[in-house]
């Protein structure tokens, strides 16, 4: 099983249509929304965590590709500059996901980017701009 965390970005004629649910219904893809963020007209963006076949997910893929839907890791879009940290851990009170911890003992800042959703809410609360979010 392939398992997957991607940033769709949807074109506005692709807004109304119901995309995510033919990766389920046509590629047996299972879909976990982390975030969604549309708007009418304009563009849609969702971010999530497919899973399926590897054979299911690359054909999964190719449809969103066919349909102009501009696809990109998850991974490749959440930036932690740890060298502008200086670990006040502001941060890890607002994260939902524990993607920002502490550790008490030593009182060092870690970001985990498996558990990251890019919510972005840890972006606005740093005064280092530690977190960026690229889109």
């Amino acid at each position: 099983m392939a398992n997957r965390r991607l940033v769709l970005n949807f074109p506005p004629h692709l807004i109304d249509r119901p995309v995510t649910f033919e990766l389920v219904r046509k590629y047996n893809l299972k879909i976990n929304i982390l975030r969604a963020r549309i708007t009418p007209r304009e563009q849609g963006r969702l971010v999530m965590e497919v899973s399926g076949s590897k054979k299911d997910l690359e054909s999964g893929l190719k449809f969103l590709e066919e349909m102009n839907v501009q696809v990109d890791s998850l991974a490749q879009d959440v930036r932690y500059h740890q060298d502008k940290c200086i670990e006040c851990g502001v941060c890890t009170s607002i994260c939902p996901t524990g993607a920002l911890s502490v550790d008490r003992s030593d009182m060092h800042i870690s970001f985990d980017r498996e558990k990251c959703i890019a919510c972005e809410l840890c972006v606005p609360v740093c005064p280092y701009r530690v977190m960026e979010i690229v889109f």
